[in-house]
């Protein structure tokens, strides 16, 4: 998808775990789906795009990143590759670092997740982050939009297949 930057022409086959997002049929907007190669050809990652208004602004990213994908390495002030995504996305070239953290439980399905808040350097930005039992880091970033509790009862796991080319 054009709001990732690829930094390889390899095209990864697909992710080998299911991605935990909203479906796209329960999406009223514009759904755009992106994933993250590896120099190898596999899948480090997906990123997913809904875009509420038709093109008039991105409403948020969910990434669903598994171990070992170099977007996860991040400075202590570094943003979320999902924050930064969804920034160029914006085209919003502003310098913005995490500026904080807090856990709060969150249910989701019948099961407790410590859910990381993550704050940042521009206030309009809401992102946070979660680990999935499988080693996956889910990360929800959002403009102008709050995260509630409610947005979590929307996530289910999408099948890998969807995602295979």
């Amino acid at each position: 998808m054009s709001f990732l930057r690829r930094r390889s022409a390899a095209t990864p086959a697909g992710p080998d775990f299911d991605v935990l997002a909203m479906d796209p049929g329960d999406w009223p907007g514009v759904l755009g789906a992106g994933l993250l190669p590896a120099p190898d050809g596999s899948c480090q990652g997906v990123l997913l795009r809904y875009d509420l208004f038709g093109g008039r602004g991105p409403a948020m990213v969910i990434g669903n990143l598994p171990e070992g994908s170099p977007a996860r390495d991040l400075g202590d002030t570094e943003v979320p590759f999902e924050v930064a995504q969804l920034l160029a996305a914006l085209e919003n070239k502003e310098d913005i670092r995490v500026t904080g953290t807090e856990e709060v439980p969150v249910m989701h399905e019948g099961n407790l997740l410590i859910v990381r808040r993550i704050r940042c350097s521009e206030g309009r930005i809401a992102c946070v982050q979660f680990d999935r039992s499988d080693g996956v880091l889910v990360t929800i970033a959002s403009w102008d939009r709050p995260i509630t509790d409610e947005l979590y009862q929307l996530l289910k796991p999408l099948p890998a297949e969807m995602f295979h080319q």
